[in-house]
């Protein structure tokens, strides 16, 4: 059984991860932060398997991990969704400066 090289699925993940980084530090709104949480965990998944398939692993645990991370990520997305949702009926929009205001 041949190997898959881990670099180019790292680089990927890496770039990844990082577009998603910069689009959720300049983000406008809160459907965009959701969307680029979600972007990066999908990076982190990405990694997770390049190691699982590259270092040649039986047992599939970067998989497995990467499967419950995706779990996870899906159940926060429906919270996260849900109050986005309750926020934006609330306000009329989903602008993150008028966060500001929901400080204690």
């Amino acid at each position: 059984m041949s190997t898959v090289p881990v670099t180019p699925s790292l680089y990927l993940g890496a770039a990844v991860f990082l577009l998603a980084m910069l689009g959720f530090l300049t983000r406008r709104s809160l459907i965009q932060a959701v969307m680029c949480l979600e972007l990066m965990l999908n990076a982190v998944d990405l990694t997770f398997v390049a190691f699982d398939r590259g270092m040649g692993d039986k047992l599939m645990s970067g998989t497995t991990f990467a499967l419950f991370s995706m779990v996870i990520a899906a159940a926060e997305i429906g919270v996260g969704l849900a109050l986005v949702l309750l926020y934006f009926r609330r306000r009329g929009d989903v602008d993150v400066e008028g966060l500001r205001m929901l400080e204690g």
